[in-house]
């Protein structure tokens, strides 16, 4: 019989995050949902679960393909998780990362008035 999965070493292996303890900090500050309730670092995962999870601005929906224990390769994550992130949330990140200001081109300048009306309600809507 299979030894249950911890949710914390399951979002680490499938590399949603880049350490297992960044993973457990994710779930003790409530970034980890099942069902819209937070999750404990030690709960135990099935397949087919849904869980929402915030990894900074980004909000992620995944689905459970197969349990894992162990990390793999970037390429082998699809045989063990579906992403079920909206399209509209990936576009909603581009659109921040376009007007952070703090990621402006060199030799771009300060902006303009018009652009940094356009960061100031983006970020303060």
């Amino acid at each position: 019989m299979d030894e249950p999965i911890r949710i914390d070493k399951y979002l680490w292996a499938v590399r949603l995050y880049k350490t297992r303890s960044l993973a457990t900090d994710a779930c003790r500050c409530g970034h980890v949902r099942l069902g819209g309730q937070p999750v404990k670092p030690s709960h135990e995962i099935k397949a087919g679960e849904t869980y929402e999870i915030s990894i900074e601005q980004l909000h992620r929906v995944i689905q459970v393909r197969q349990p894992l224990a162990n990390r793999v390769g970037a390429k082998l994550v699809e045989n063990y998780m579906t992403d079920l992130t909206p399209q509209e949330e990936y576009e909603r990140i581009q659109l921040i990362r376009q007007y952070a200001f703090e990621k402006r081109d060199r030799g771009a300048g300060r902006p303009t008035k018009r652009e940094r009306r356009d960061i100031e309600e983006f970020k303060y809507k």
